[in-house]
This record gives C-alpha cells, structure tokens and sequence, in this order.
C-alpha cells in the first residue's frame, strides 16, 4: 500500500515543482521584459515632460504633464516632420519592392537554375553579407557622384534592384530549395518556361520569405542613418532619422522634448509594419529553418 500512495504523492510534488519552476521562469522572462522596454517607456514618458523636467526628474511618471511637444516638434525643423516621413516613405517603399524583385529573381537563379560558376558566385554571395558597410560605402559615393545622384533617392533605391542584399537571397535560396522540385518538372509539361514559372508557381509559394523580406527591409531601411547621412545632404531630402539627428544641437541648447516626442512618432510605422506582418515573419523564418 506505501508503494501504491508513494506514487500519486511523488507524481503531485513533481507537478508542483514544475508549476514552481515555470512561474519563476515567467517572472524572470517578464522582469528582462520590463528591462528592455524601459529606455522606450522612458522616452515615451519623457516626450510628455517640459525639456527641463526631463533630466530633472527622470522618473517615468512626470510631474509637469504637457502634450506641447508633440506640436512643437511637428513644426520645429525647417519643414513640417510629415514632409521627413514622406521622404521615408519613399525610400522605404523603393527599397521594399527592389529587394522582393531583385533578391527573388537571384534566389530563383541559384535554387532552380543550372550555370558554369554557380557556386562560386552563391559564395561571393555569402561573403558579402560579412562585408561591413563602411568598406564599400567610399566607392559607392565617388560611383554615384559620378552619376550626379548625391542628394537624390536614386543611391537608396537603385542598389536594391540589382539584388544588392545577400541576407534576402539566401533567405529566399533556402525556402525555394523547400519546394518540390515535382512542380517545376509538371509546370514544364504543361508548357511553361522559367519566366511563368517564377511568377505564378514559385513567388505564390514563397509568400512567407516574401513577406519576411518586405518587413526586414522596412524596418531596417526606415531605421537606417548612416547610409542617408551621406547620400542626402539638403534638407528637403531628408527621412526621418536624419531629421531627428537635426533636433540636437552641440552649439545651443537642444529641445529634448520635441526630439523625443518626434522619435515616438517615428517608432510608430515601425510597430504598425511589424505586428501587420508578425504572423508571416514567424511563418517564414520557421519554414525555412525547417526547409
């Protein structure tokens, strides 16, 4: 009988040391959670405080509540910031579609076709993905200037078409090499070539890399400073993390409260981009980690 209670008794103390174990591990998860969201709540916090509260008082409750930053900031820089967001649009919208044409194009190449050096150039390829920006980003200048694209989006945009980002192609590489390769050889029969077969069998199949495409390069191209920095030198031609650089000022006083104002309106594409889009990013990722 000890033998037959000792069972149910160990098996409940098992139960509840899991139960114990998993609640820490969700309070730990939350608490790193709460660590890493807290230079946003701050800046969230901050764009509702007078400048000089903020680092007064740099609690995340404000004292002096004040929505006066938001207006002042819209308007504080030589254009309105919808202008900055437009020009961001722009660019985002150019690089978005360079890269789902070009990176798709390339992957199809490298996954379905057959060519002398195929290889060797999926290996340079790769090797560019290593390859810091600031290596490159000195040629890039003198060729575009050359080309009188300084100041225009054409150096943003262009790159992208050529299929210029190796992350994406390998990205996609990986997920069309997923795909059975049945459905090309019954595509074939029917009398389709390579062009119809990448517009209607393989981009429909591969809406998930796609979709994982479009949201990296939005994010990454929306957050993107340095490469704008360099390549947009008017003020009508600037995005947005060019502009929020304007608001700091080393030879007067800089208006903290606008910035950070501006920087949560910013933040705001990004987040609506994401979560419209976080079903197929995971969907993707996974599929082709599984593939």
């Amino acid at each position: 009988m000890a033998t037959k209670t000792g069972a149910p008794v160990l098996s409940q103390e098992r139960t509840r040391a899991q139960r114990v174990r998993r609640l820490i591990t969700h309070i730990g998860l939350i608490g790193f959670g709460l660590a890493m969201l807290y230079p946003l709540l701050w800046m969230l916090s901050s764009s509702f405080k007078p400048t000089a509260e903020i680092f007064r008082a740099p609690g995340l409750i404000p004292e002096t509540l004040t929505f006066g930053n938001y207006p002042e900031g819209w308007e504080a820089l030589q254009f309105p910031f919808h202008h900055y967001l437009l020009n961001s649009a722009i660019v985002v919208a150019g690089a978005i579609i360079g890269n789902l044409v070009g990176c798709s194009m390339a992957a199809y190449a490298f996954a379905r076709l057959e060519f002398r050096g195929k290889r060797l150039f999926f290996a340079i390829m790769l090797a560019t993905i290593m390859l810091p920006i600031h290596v490159v980003i000195v040629p890039q200048y003198i060729l575009f200037s050359e080309l009188g694209w300084i100041n225009t989006f054409l150096p943003l945009i262009v790159p992208k078409l050529l299929a210029t980002d190796g992350f994406f192609i390998f990205l996609m590489v990986q997920f069309i090499r997923g795909l059975p390769k049945d459905l090309d050889e019954a595509a074939r029969i029917d009398g389709c070539g390579h062009v119809r077969i990448f517009c209607q069998l393989i981009l429909p199949l591969s809406m998930p890399a796609l979709a994982t495409t479009a949201i990296f390069t939005f994010i990454w191209t929306w957050n993107d400073f340095f490469s704008q920095l360099i390549f947009l030198t008017s003020p009508d031609m600037y995005t947005v993390p060019v502009a929020l650089r304007t608001f700091v000022d080393s030879t007067s006083q800089t208006s903290w409260g606008p910035l950070f104002a501006m920087s949560i309106v910013a933040l705001g594409p990004v987040f609506g981009f994401f979560l419209a889009g976080q079903r197929y990013l995971v969907k993707g990722i996974a599929t082709t980690g599984i593939k």
